[in-house]
């Protein structure tokens, strides 16, 4: 029980929080203990009995169960529980395969959490639906299902992107599947593709007034999460970072002396940027006034306990998303991405190249710039044939 103690003290829990969690921890301890479970045997299984059987005499809260999660995640990666995939009889069949999934991408494939997050969701939808609720037989999927709800869910709501991911998803988990001997037929070559076109999509940024408005709102915000905002903005906005390379920022990537900033950007190649003064002067403020003592060395750390730092995508679209409301801007987009095409918009306007535009935002191929071609009405207009015939 120290140590848990100490790592939640050490985590920037409140007294509240502190207090809360090590109470829920001595009950599940002592719940363990009167039922013989031994500590390196916990599952997921006896933390839900636990919370069942405490419901009957304390009124359950909505933070417990995360909090007992948290306990045994602890426990983990201290090695005194063993791994999940190591206990997948406790499990449904469901859940067994989607967490050896999980583990073969990760060990085989080497593929990064969040996307590992995204095919196992995508996934687990996808078997939940062909198996009804009922128990799931892997084997007796066929390849018409996948077809039909290949048609029935990737164009509602969805862009080209969305869908392509769900099929690249189930064409990875047939993969495993076969290599398994889960399946005896290979499925994964009978996963339809989604129709989608080169360079077909404009991109969707923000017009540069809104932009202007957003940066110029921002400067009045002095929360410790208006000041993280405000340079996280910045860095979007004036250096036209994706949401990814926001969040891999740490701290000795800055070389104030210099002037410099190191992207971690995509496939793990490193780019020194130059740092203007006002995002210098933003990502100051923030480490001086408004970032929490933490021993996470990522500039970007949440607002409240636990300091970790900023995980996902969605962490930084949320954040623009909040700031365009707080702002009163009616954008047609609430994506962080938004502010990269903005900046690029805003580059091609003021006459640079679009291999000038390439360099800055660090694409690795010409095609990815070439799109922004497409926004420059004034020069579409010169190289446009005229229309046969009269206008109707």
């Amino acid at each position: 029980m120290g140590p848990y103690a100490e790592y939640l003290a050490e985590r920037g829990y409140s007294q509240v929080a502190f207090w809360r969690k090590t109470f829920l921890v001595n009950e599940f301890s002592r719940w363990l203990e009167r039922e013989g479970v031994p500590v390196d045997e916990i599952t997921s299984g006896h933390e839900e009995e636990f919370l069942r059987d405490r419901a009957r005499y304390r009124l359950p809260k909505g933070g417990d169960r995360i909090a007992l999660s948290g306990v045994t995640d602890w426990l983990r990666q201290q090695g005194i529980v063993g791994d999940p995939v190591a206990m997948l009889d406790d499990m449904s069949d469901l859940d067994r395969i989607v967490l050896e999934y999980k583990s073969w991408l990760r060990e085989d494939r080497g593929l990064a959490s969040a996307t590992i997050e995204n095919y196992a969701g995508y996934v687990g939808r996808f078997l939940r639906e062909v198996s009804g609720g009922s128990e799931l037989r892997l084997a007796s999927v066929r390849p018409g299902q996948i077809t039909d709800y290949i048609r029935r869910l990737a164009p509602k709501d969805r862009t080209f992107a969305a869908a392509k991911h769900i099929v690249t998803a189930l064409r990875s988990f047939f993969r495993f599947a076969r290599y398994r001997d889960y399946i005896l037929i290979d499925l994964a070559a009978t996963v339809p593709s989604v129709a989608g076109w080169s360079m077909a999509s404009i991109p969707r940024a923000m017009p540069a007034e809104q932009v202007r408005t957003l940066l110029t709102a921002s400067k009045t915000w002095r929360t410790p999460s208006g000041l993280r905002n405000r340079a996280v903005l910045l860095l979007l906005a004036r250096l036209g970072l994706r949401a990814k390379e926001v969040i891999r920022l740490e701290l000795k990537d800055i070389d104030w002396n210099e002037g410099f900033l190191r992207v971690h950007g995509k496939g793990g190649v490193e780019r020194l940027l130059p740092l203007p003064h006002d995002v210098g002067e933003a990502i100051a403020a923030y480490l001086e006034h408004g970032r929490p003592e933490t021993p996470c060395r990522r500039v970007f750390v949440r607002s409240r306990a636990p300091f970790d730092g900023l995980k996902a995508h969605s962490d930084i679209c949320q954040i623009v998303a909040r700031a365009i409301m707080r702002a009163g801007i009616k954008p047609m987009s609430n994506g962080a991405h938004q502010l990269r095409h903005a900046l690029a918009i805003d580059m091609l306007r003021a006459g640079a190249s679009l291999t000038d535009i390439g360099q800055v935002l660090r694409h690795s191929s010409a095609n990815a710039t070439r799109r922004y071609a497409k926004v420059d009405l004034d020069a579409l207009r010169e190289v446009a044939l005229p229309w046969p015939g009269a206008l109707p």
